[in-house]
């Protein structure tokens, strides 16, 4: 069997913070398992955040009225996007697995910390720009039928806010409300299966010891996380395109027994499945 590769996309600036050490830790878990790893460091590579025109080569097809979307498909098809998103699509290629590694309010994605409940703009940035359409994305391939469905990916994340403040009760809401458009709107839009996200509640406010504890129970989880089942999304075949992609008929009664909606997002005006975007089989 073929090593498998992993692109770790990371958004930290500090060589010597928590999010570098759980970015250190899955590179030295996942090469020992015989894994290429390939890291995207976006603050050491300084990568452009701001999708714009820059991002072509040439002349736009359309400058009267730029539409990035359209432009960078046109471009992509004619060999034209900038030299730092053609390095990122070549990564994607052979990537089996994606982690995304950051910070929030603080949550990581793929490795990186939260910021205001979402991803650092240089990742986010990272998402406009790399993810562009015709590559990543079509009308026709998304979500359950998406280009990257035989690939997979993750979000890998620090908060600056302590678990129970990221609960139903909690101050700050549910944390499964606050991955759904991540997970679902990019990640599982583009096709990838989604795995459990990675998230270390509060770093900032633990002992060392603790600290150390939480990269323990990483390394743990990185000797089987490849073979890991995804979350659980709504395949495309159960909406109907002829009505505007709504649920078809049969699923809605169905579903009506159930005393949860099927998704976060496919609530159905029920209870919100328990865990649903942090756990695989619920």
């Amino acid at each position: 069997m073929a090593a498998q590769t992993v692109l770790i996309v990371y958004a930290h600036q500090s060589a010597g913070s928590f999010n570098a050490a759980v970015k250190d830790a899955a590179v030295d878990a996942l090469k020992k398992q015989g894994c290429n790893v390939l890291v995207s460091d976006l603050y050491e590579m300084k990568f452009k955040a701001t999708a714009t025109k820059e991002d072509i080569n040439g002349a736009a097809k359309n400058p009267e009225h730029f539409c990035y979307g359209n432009e960078t498909m046109l471009a992509w098809q004619e060999g034209r996007l900038a030299s730092d998103i053609v390095d990122e699509h070549k990564k994607l290629k052979e990537a089996d697995l994606v982690i995304f590694q950051s910070w929030t309010i603080f949550v990581n994605f793929l490795k990186f910390p939260m910021y205001w409940f979402s991803v650092p703009a240089i990742m986010k940035g990272w998402m406009d720009r790399v993810l562009t359409l015709g590559f990543a994305y079509t009308l026709e391939k998304r979500y359950s039928e998406g280009v990257f469905r035989d690939k997979k990916a993750m979000l890998s994340f620090t908060t600056g806010s302590h678990e129970t403040m990221f609960s139903s009760n909690g101050i700050n809401g549910d944390m499964n409300v606050t991955l759904w458009p991540i997970q679902n709107g990019v990640l599982n839009y583009c096709g990838f299966q989604v795995l459990a996200p990675q998230i270390f509640w509060a770093p900032t406010h633990l002992s060392p010891e603790a600290r150390e504890g939480l990269l323990e129970g990483w390394r743990a989880r990185l000797q089987g996380l490849l073979n890991e089942a995804p979350l659980t999304f709504p395949p495309v075949d159960i909406f109907d395109e002829g009505k505007g992609f709504q649920l078809k008929t049969e699923i809605r009664e169905k579903q009506a027994e159930s005393l949860f909606g099927l998704t976060v997002g496919h609530h159905l005006e029920k209870p919100l499945p328990p865990h649903n975007q942090m756990k695989a089989g619920v």
